[in-house]
């Protein structure tokens, strides 16, 4: 498994552009919606976090990793500071279910791990990796309005919480 995400990670290197012929995602933009499972197979819909507050949608490349599991504990540690700030966060992987399920168990997370199993939403956002069904780590920030407020593609996976929990509060902060 470490060898494909190191093969991943240098694939990624190699094509920076985002998902085979899709339009890089920008900031006020609308959100491209989607419906996916999440970890307990609850079906979990964009649109309905319409006027519910902001959303922190991050894509990382496959639960259980090194990289992939210091974000989503970091996240799960920060998770009140983002919340405070009326924002809900969702990991987006082409994990299967039951890969999500164990993942989220095993690391007691307090947020949900949606299932892209045919990669759609990650080509639909563009992090798509060429030739793997894996995507790249990206964080995006949406309004209220489900319009991405802003796109983190240098991701540190120990430091993306509390850099999302900043960005909300600089942002909700503006004029």
């Amino acid at each position: 498994m470490k060898a494909l995400y190191r093969f991943a990670a240098a694939v990624a290197l190699l094509y920076p552009l985002s998902g085979a012929g899709a339009e890089p995602l920008q900031v006020g933009q609308k959100a491209p919606s989607f419906q996916l499972r999440d970890q307990d197979g609850n079906l979990v819909n964009l649109a309905s976090r319409a006027g519910r507050g902001w959303t922190v949608v991050y894509f990382y490349p496959k639960a259980g990793t090194p990289g992939c599991t210091t974000q989503a504990c970091a996240f799960r540690d920060s998770i009140q500071l983002i919340r405070n700030r009326n924002a809900e966060v969702f990991g987006i992987s082409t994990d299967d279910v039951a890969d999500l399920a164990e993942f989220h168990r095993k690391h007691r997370l307090n947020f949900a791990l949606l299932s892209d199993p045919d990669a759609r939403v990650t080509e639909a956002y563009g992090v798509k990796l060429p030739v793997l069904k894996m995507a790249k780590r990206r964080t995006f920030i949406l309004d209220p309005q489900l319009m991405i407020r802003q796109i983190n593609d240098q991701v540190d996976p120990a430091l993306d919480a509390k850099s999302v929990a900043e960005m909300l509060a600089r942002m909700q902060a503006a004029p």
